[in-house]
Formats: C-alpha cells, structure tokens, sequence
C-alpha cells in the first residue's frame, strides 16, 4: 500500500514537472526582404559606433548601461515612425518604471543620409511632449553610417527596403539587456504600458524588483502570436496540482503517521 502511494505520489511530481518545463519552440523560417525575424538570446554588436546627438562618434557600449527599448526608425518617415515615437512617449508617461535608472529608450534611424542635427531636433520635440520631465540620457536619438546601421539591423532581425526616397519597414520595439542580448520583441506601433513593463524586467535578467512584480512575472507568459503577455495557465495550473499534491500527503499520509506514532500502547 505504501509503494503504491509513493509511485502514484512520483508520478504527479512528474507530470507537474513536465507541465512546468514545457517550452514550444517557433519554426524557423528565412530572412524576409522586408519585415522582423526574431533573434531571441542574440547579441546586438554594442562595439559598433553610432553619432549621438552632438554629433559625436560614440560605442552603444558607453549608451547602453540598461534593460533598453530599442527602435529603428528614420526621423523624415511620412507613415509609421512618427505614430511610433509618439505611442513611446505615451509609455514613457505611462509607465511606472523610471526612466534613466530602471530602463532606457534608444532610437536610432536606419536612414544613413540623417544626420544628428536633426536626431537633436526629434528629440527636444519628442521630450518636449512628455507630462513629465526625465533624464535626457534616459532617451538617447542616434545616427549611424550605412554599414554600421547594415550590421545592427541584420543582427536584430529588422529588415527595410528604400523605395524612392522613403523605406517600406515594419514597427516595433525590441527589448534588449544591458549586454545587449535581444530579450523581448513587441510589434506594431501600439502597445501596452504593461507588456512594456514585463518586457524590461525581463531584460533586467535577475536584477532584484518588488514581489508583485516577480509575481506577474511567473504567472504571466509572452504569447508571440498575440504580441502580448499571457496568464501563463500552465504554470498556474502546475502549481495548484503542486499544491493539491502537498496537502494529499500532508492530511492523509504524514498526519495520520504522526497519530499512530503518538499512540500509546494499552495492556
């Protein structure tokens, strides 16, 4: 009888196991002439120099000292960008996150005909819109020549094409840590003051935050079809038959052990 309940016990744990581990991993598929791969784990090449607003040569290693939400983008876009830049800003308000200590902005144009003239002038017209006042070097504008800019795109799996005088490209954020690895994508040119948030802690990568956050953070999954974060129902579900698990052996197995144990034989 005891065998048969520590088996039927091992072979809960196992499967509560498996449920928590389970990881679906995308089909891979090739690079598109315009559009994003993913490149989840990847390192962007931080040793690449870019121009900082002054016009300044300067490594991303000496910029990038966050988790950091990169966008592509060039600064004279008549479509995408500009609705961008402003759904950032709106983020940069939302957000509870403090900007410039908890996580930073880097846009960089992909146009290498920008110069930072007009990089400076994006961004005093874009931290002029914000309700409140941050760090200048918590959103860093940048420019970069056409090979350097050919390298950082190719690594983060952005991919645009010139047509005329103008790009075809897509929109998105890419979260990235202070290291540089690619740790989150969010499409599109809309976003959730909350998938922001998750997707920064994530890049945090370990760095100690509130217990409510680390909370959401376990419960909470990255759906890459959705573009969004998820209750993560398997891991929910894995914990509560954990539970159920723990109390089954506690109430009908170790307590009743203990009764027996404390009973006191009779003549």
């Amino acid at each position: 009888m005891k065998r048969t309940t520590r088996q039927t016990l091992f072979m809960l744990v196992c499967m509560c196991t498996a449920a928590l581990t389970a990881v679906a991993q995308p089909p891979s598929q090739p690079p598109p002439e315009i559009g994003i791969v993913e490149k989840l784990g990847d390192t962007l090449p931080l040793q690449l120099e870019v121009y900082d607003e002054k016009g300044y040569p300067v490594p991303l290693k000496d910029i990038v000292k966050h988790p950091t939400v990169l966008t592509f983008v060039y600064f004279r876009c008549p479509s995408i960008c500009s609705p961008l830049l402003t759904e950032v800003a709106r983020i940069v308000d939302k957000t509870d996150l403090e900007i410039g200590k908890d996580y930073q902005v880097v846009t960089l144009s992909f146009d290498h005909r920008e110069k930072p003239e007009l990089a400076a002038q994006k961004k005093e017209s874009y931290l002029n819109s914000l309700k409140n006042r941050i760090d200048p070097d918590g959103w860093r504008f940048l420019t970069a020549d056409s090979a350097t800019i050919r390298q950082l795109t190719d690594a983060a799996g952005f991919y645009f094409k010139r047509d005329g005088n103008d790009y075809i490209h897509a929109g998105a954020l890419i979260v990235i840590s202070p290291e540089g690895k690619i740790t989150r994508y969010i499409n599109g040119i809309q976003y959730l003051p909350f998938d922001v948030k998750m997707a920064v802690m994530e890049a945090a990568e370990g760095r100690t935050g509130p217990t409510i956050a680390k909370l959401l953070k376990f419960c909470y999954r990255y759906d890459p079809e959705a573009r969004t974060y998820t209750m993560n129902a398997t891991r929910v579900s894995g914990i509560v038959v954990l539970l159920f698990v723990a109390v089954f052996v506690a109430v009908f197995i170790i307590r009743p052990r203990k009764k027996a144990s404390g009973k006191v034989p009779t003549t």
